[in-house]
């Protein structure tokens, strides 16, 4: 009967380590996902910033173990990324257009391994390969409505980061929302050939405040910081990009064009969860989507009669009743 006892005990002993075991495995197999930030870092307060809180809301939801290597210059994407694959990462994402050229490369010599890029085209993605992409022009046209229809000087301002076609969809979408709202209202703009000269961003901006302009809207990156800061100083308004910025300055930032890298990094890390992965494709996001918009925070400052024009011009958009331009050629067949 002793025997018998010990037996049993020794078996249910077996299978409780067994089931401890394969729960441990299951653990040690979590899906790993981790991405390479622009120059901008981590927290930029802006592109990467929102990138890396999707990442997070993926780990809270999702259960995926998450990690980042920061760039502190363009020669750092390779060498980020082989760090990412050689730690065995499910998933290794790209922030920024600029390393699309990297991440083309890699998946071609990597063919087993997942990469994703956010604000990268590939023109023949490979399998192993997705490209997310933002209709940026359509909230920048609606920041830019709400700027032509609160400017009192009938003078804003444009501040971009590098002179490419990500932000030149925000320049252009800018313009002709103004110009939709206000026709009379003039628009300066200035590139600063930088994502992360703050300096640069506020010299801009001062220069923009001095001519006139009661309004700048930078999509700029970290020098968007330097134009925010010269809202402060100089007592006028500023329009963020990416993420909500009011915080950046409650009583000057009237608006932000949100660009949701959050969503994107979320939905697409829960498709590779569900095994849905799109590899081989582009994906894009507009407001159609719910992946761009205006920030919640704008009725601190824009009037409610303006939001509800918004609304309006937003339902157009997504209709396809109003197509906004996305380059400079296509805002002057706009504008005509």
């Amino acid at each position: 009967m002793l025997r018998k006892r010990t037996i049993l005990f020794i078996s249910v002993l077996v299978i409780v380590l067994v089931i401890a075991g394969c729960g441990q495995a299951k653990k040690e197999t979590k899906i790993k996902v981790a991405m390479v930030t622009d120059v901008g870092g981590v927290n930029d307060q802006s592109f990467n910033q929102s990138a890396w809180e999707g990442l997070q809301r993926a780990e809270k939801e999702l259960g995926v173990k998450i990690s980042y290597v920061e760039s502190n210059q363009d020669a750092d994407y390779k060498p980020n990324m082989e760090t990412l694959f050689d730690a065995g990462n499910d998933l290794i994402w790209g922030i920024g257009f600029k390393m699309a050229e990297t991440l083309g490369e890699v998946a071609k010599l990597n063919p087993e391994q997942k990469y994703a890029g956010i604000d990268c085209f590939f023109e023949n993605p490979t399998p192993n390969l997705v490209g997310i992409l933002f209709k940026e022009q359509e909230p920048s046209f609606l920041v830019g409505y709400i700027a032509g229809k609160m400017t009192k000087a009938k003078k804003v301002g444009f501040v971009g980061g590098m002179d490419f076609f990500v932000i030149h969809k925000f320049h252009y979408g800018f313009m002709a929302g103004v110009k939709y709202a206000n026709p009379e209202c003039k628009i300066l703009a200035q590139y600063a050939d930088s994502f992360t000269d703050a300096a640069k961003g506020k010299a801009i901006a001062n220069q923009m405040y001095k001519n006139g302009a009661d309004i700048v809207f930078h999509a700029a990156g970290g020098v968007g910081d330097g134009v925010i800061e010269a809202a402060k100083e100089q007592n006028k308004f500023a329009i963020g990009v990416d993420r909500d910025q009011n915080d950046l300055a409650p009583a000057n930032v009237i608006t932000s064009a949100m660009k949701r890298v959050d969503n994107a990094m979320f939905n697409l890390t829960e498709d590779l969860v569900k095994g849905e992965y799109p590899g081989g494709t582009n994906v894009v996001y507009g407001l159609k989507e719910g992946a761009v918009g205006i920030a919640p925070t704008s009725d601190k400052h824009v009037p409610q009669d303006i939001l509800d024009e918004v609304d309006k011009v937003k339902e157009m958009i997504i209709s396809g009743e109003l197509v906004v331009p996305s380059s400079l050629e296509d805002y002057k067949k706009w504008m005509k």
